[in-house]
């Protein structure tokens, strides 16, 4: 839930910034891109902070070396991130980070599923996980792909 709330917050934030005049969050889309690079950054730090081993735990275990494909996909969130910000780069980082979410879903669909714990509270429900993950990814294809 956390994550909404930095979204839609930065959102309404940046958008605010823009009606007061600054071009680049003047529109929707061009906010909605900024917030989503706050958003990637706001879950990247927890592959980098006491949540990793939260994360590590959400990876099937097909997977070997689950720490190192934690920092990996924080690396590419921060990058993703980044991306978003940039003219030229944000077509190919909404595209990348879409890929991103979908290949680390069935992490989230296992944390679901068995009831994990993130920072000490229940891993998001499928019935809020999956919307929110349409909600990500829709909002990265209209505001940088489109």
């Amino acid at each position: 839930m956390a994550v909404l709330i930095v979204l839609f917050a930065s959102w309404l934030v940046f958008r605010g910034i823009g009606a007061l005049g600054v071009e680049a969050f003047a529109g929707w889309r061009g906010s909605a891109r900024y917030a989503l690079a706050v958003m990637f950054l706001f879950t990247a730090l927890a592959h980098f902070n006491q949540t990793r081993f939260d994360l590590a735990r959400m990876l099937p275990s097909t997977f070997p070396k689950p720490m190192a494909l934690i920092y990996a996909t924080g690396v590419l969130e921060l990058l993703g991130a980044a991306g978003l910000l940039l003219p030229n780069l944000h077509p190919l980082a909404a595209a990348c980070l879409i890929a991103l979410l979908l290949a680390m879903f069935p992490a989230n669909l296992k944390a679901a599923r068995e009831g994990l714990q993130i920072r000490g509270r229940p891993a998001t429900r499928l019935g809020l996980r999956i919307p929110m993950q349409i909600l990500f990814i829709a909002l990265l294809w209209w505001s940088a792909i489109r």
